[in-house]
C-alpha cells in the first residue's frame, strides 16, 4: 500500500513540476511576443527600447516623404505634433499611405536615433486613426494653423 501511495505522489509531483514548465515556457513566449508602442515624443526622450522591436506612431509630416535612390527605401517623418522622428521602410508602402495621415510602423531604432520600420501599417479610412496615435496626439497640443 505504501509504495502505490509514494507512486501517486511522484505522479502527481511530476504534473506539477510539469504544468510549472509549461506556464513558464508560456508566459517567456508571450512577453517576447509583445510589442509596446511609443510615440515620437517617447522616443525623442529616450523612453523607447534600443534593441528591441516596438511600435512608433504618428502623423507623417507633409513634404516629408523622399526615395533617396530608385530602390524601394523610402524615408519620412512621424510627428506628435510636439516631436519629430525620421522613419526608413523598405518595402512597398501600403495603399492608404499618405503624407498628413496616421499611420503605426513596427520596427526598432538604430545607433543614428532613425526608426527602421519592418512594417508600416495605414489607416483603413478617412475617420479611422489607431487608437493608440489617436491617444499619443491627444496628449499633446496642435500647433496652430499658419505655422
Amino acid at each position: 500500500m505504501k509504495a502505490h501511495r509514494k507512486q501517486r505522489l511522484i505522479l502527481i509531483g511530476l504534473m506539477v513540476i510539469g504544468a510549472g514548465l509549461a506556464t513558464f515556457f508560456a508566459l517567456r513566449s508571450f512577453n517576447d511576443n509583445l510589442m509596446y508602442f511609443f510615440s515620437t515624443t517617447d522616443v525623442v526622450e529616450g523612453k523607447a527600447p534600443k534593441d528591441t522591436l516596438f511600435r512608433l506612431g504618428g502623423l507623417v509630416i507633409k513634404g516629408s516623404l523622399e526615395r533617396p535612390n530608385d530602390g524601394m527605401m523610402v524615408r519620412f517623418k512621424l510627428t506628435d505634433f510636439s516631436k519629430e522622428v525620421t522613419v526608413e521602410y523598405t518595402g512597398i508602402l501600403p495603399d492608404l499611405f499618405r503624407e498628413g495621415q496616421g499611420i503605426v510602423a513596427n520596427g526598432r531604432l538604430n545607433p543614428q536615433g532613425v526608426f527602421i520600420a519592418q512594417e508600416v501599417l495605414a489607416k483603413h479610412d478617412e475617420n479611422y486613426m489607431p487608437p493608440e496615435v489617436k491617444g499619443s496626439l491627444k496628449n499633446q497640443s496642435q500647433p496652430a494653423k499658419g505655422e
